[in-house]
């Protein structure tokens, strides 16, 4: 007796939780109780919010895609879509840097850290996500 540990049932499920998570986001964001109501946040954050959305959007596209159709190819491209429109809103974020920090702890150095580490990881991400649809097409062809 084998068990699959990717069954179908169980990444489409994953599919529409992303795909619901990142449209909360949008509507927490964009709507109620908005961005603003986030008080490090500052007012260039404005200047990042079509960064930032064009990356939960196609987030939710390419999960309602996948939850329909998710080939090898198709979750391959899906990953290098949103991997580096992610990496795209991340240099956004540190060229704008919209964060305003108070007190005696300097968040502000631990917020440039995650953001290279979080743009690092895409850029590797998206070297692998080359090589997993290249391996995508060869299987399939």
């Amino acid at each position: 007796m084998t068990t699959q540990l990717h069954r179908p049932t169980g990444r489409r499920a994953g599919y529409v939780i992303a795909a619901a998570v990142n449209g909360l986001l949008l509507f927490l964001i964009n709507q109620w109780p908005g961005w603003d109501a986030v008080p490090f946040l500052s007012a260039e954050t404005t200047q990042v919010l079509l960064a930032v959305n064009t990356s939960l959007i196609v987030g939710i596209v390419v999960n309602v895609v996948w939850i329909a159709y998710d080939p090898g190819w198709l979750t391959a491209l899906g990953e290098l879509a949103t991997t580096g429109v992610g990496l795209v809103a991340m240099i956004r974020m540190w060229q704008v840097f919209p964060f305003t920090f108070t007190g005696g702890f300097d968040w502000e150095v631990v917020t440039r850290i995650l953001l290279a580490v979080g743009i690092g990881g895409s850029v590797i991400g998206l070297i692998a996500g080359l090589s997993h649809l290249v391996t995508a097409f060869r299987v399939r062809g």
